[in-house]
């Protein structure tokens, strides 16, 4: 039994050569992942971008504070996910490396939905009512300008806490980005009588904030519509379940007729 219990506590030997040859294979490892890591084959030379309308390649990488010929493998995914969601104009983002030279970043931006005027300027709003732009002149941007109310002691970065524009915002959020462009103003002056302009001086009567969902998806089809549309029309009324539409008059008295041979 002595002799038992002594082979079992018997250390094993290990051989001087077995322990270089592990050695040696990390080193050569090691060596293989270094070139691998620091090759010019795997540094980051483009970046692809999805559901990008505003943000191109460069503002990726000052946003996520990338550069290019950087190695691949340095980049940590999860770290330049964090820059990213510093820019306020990113809503959310994916980051994911493809070999042997590309990031892959899949973005949601905030998209600015409505412009508000405020002390020094004006403000972009997106549909989160976050403020996400400011500038001192009136910029040709194809979203609308609400007005009737005008911001106070507001930055970028704020939130909105304007009930009225808030509504407003929740209105333009769900109406088609191609649609949204048609559509110049919504004044709120008079909660109870929201009107909407397009950029044709067509009016959207808009009524009170009831059946606030119904009234974005007829404007927003009436939007769309509206360039193929056979007649000129004065204005458009959704403040009732059933909509009115009022053409335009082509001339405001039916005996006046233009001479013959007048220019």
């Amino acid at each position: 039994m002595s002799e038992v219990a002594a082979i079992k506590h018997r250390k094993p030997h290990r051989s001087p050569r077995r322990i270089l040859k592990g050695l040696a294979f990390l080193a050569i490892c090691g060596g293989i992942m270094s070139i691998i890591v620091y090759s010019p084959l795997f540094t980051l030379q483009r970046v692809v971008l999805q559901g990008n309308t505003y943000l191109n390649d460069e503002d990726i990488l000052t946003s996520g504070r990338l550069h290019r010929g950087e190695p691949l493998f340095q980049l940590e995914t999860d770290e330049v996910t964090q820059n990213l969601m510093k820019d306020l104009r990113i809503e959310s983002a994916v980051v994911r490396r493809r070999l042997p030279d590309t990031l892959e970043i899949e973005l949601t931006e905030r998209i600015p939905v409505a412009t508000i005027a405020c002390d020094y300027g004006y403000l972009d709003f997106d549909r989160q009512g976050k403020v996400i732009g400011s500038y001192k002149y009136l910029r040709k941007m194809p979203i609308p300008l609400i007005t009737g109310v005008k911001m106070h002691d507001m930055y970028i970065g704020d939130d909105n806490a304007d009930s009225r524009v808030a509504k407003v915002l929740e209105f333009l959020s769900q109406i088609d980005g191609d649609a949204l462009n048609y559509l110049s103003e919504v004044n709120v002056t008079n909660p109870e009588a929201v009107m909407a302009y397009t950029n044709q001086a067509v009016q959207i009567r808009l009524g009170n904030f009831d059946r606030w969902d119904e009234k974005a998806k007829l404007t927003s089809d009436f939007l769309l519509n509206l360039p193929n549309a056979r007649h000129q029309i004065e204005y458009v009324d959704f403040s009732y379940t059933a909509p009115f539409i009022r053409l335009k008059e082509k001339l405001a008295d039916p005996e006046i007729k233009v001479k013959d041979g007048a220019q």
